[in-house]
């Protein structure tokens, strides 16, 4: 069977087109600085900061396009760092997750939900899906064999769509327990 890309999924931002003009102004465009894995998916040129109650953490990039709503994902390393609760949770599943701020060049805004730690996942075609003999949602885990600190994880959830590309996201405290550096790929196990 074939191996699954894992990517580092760093901290970052996502948000609507209306919460990026209060941020960064009425002309300001969300414009692509690289491509990302995902098709269509990209980081920008646009960053901002992420108050929390204990800290900041500052110059925290956008992914585009633009959202459906807010949504700020970060390490529970950062959430302690920030001191709002890590909250594990699939990408747009934000009801009663915790508030952070933006703060941007043009302005501000309190996102009253919206900060997870990101359940770490592998996205997937229905074809790699079949391939694989899994479905999606189903939770899986995935091995990883990295110099001096292999390890295996658990809970990770499978995410199938026609617009997804083969690769798993784990976030920055995850790979560095793993010890992923450079290419990084990952056998999976049901």
């Amino acid at each position: 069977m074939k191996e699954i890309l894992v990517e580092t999924s760093a901290r970052h931002i996502h948000v609507t087109e209306e919460q990026f003009k209060i941020l960064f102004g009425a002309d300001a465009k969300l414009e692509v600085r690289a491509p990302l894995s995902q098709p269509g998916q990209f980081v920008s040129f646009s960053r901002l900061d992420i108050v929390g109650p204990k800290k900041t953490i500052a110059n925290v990039s956008i992914l585009g396009p633009f959202r459906k709503a807010g949504q700020v994902e970060v390490s529970a390393t950062d959430a302690r760092t920030l001191g709002v609760p890590a909250v594990i949770r699939e990408s747009g599943d934000l009801a009663g997750t915790p508030g952070i701020k933006l703060v941007g060049p043009a302005g501000e805004l309190e996102l009253v939900e919206g900060c997870i730690v990101a359940k770490r996942h592998i996205h997937m075609t229905p074809a790699d899906a079949a391939e694989f003999g899994v479905e999606n949602g189903q939770i899986v885990k995935l091995e990883v064999n990295c110099p001096g600190r292999s390890l295996v994880f658990g809970d990770v959830v499978v995410r199938v769509r026609d617009d997804f590309a083969l690769a798993c996201h784990i976030d920055t405290d995850e790979s560095n327990a793993a010890g992923c550096a450079g290419t990084v790929y990952g056998k999976l196990i049901k």
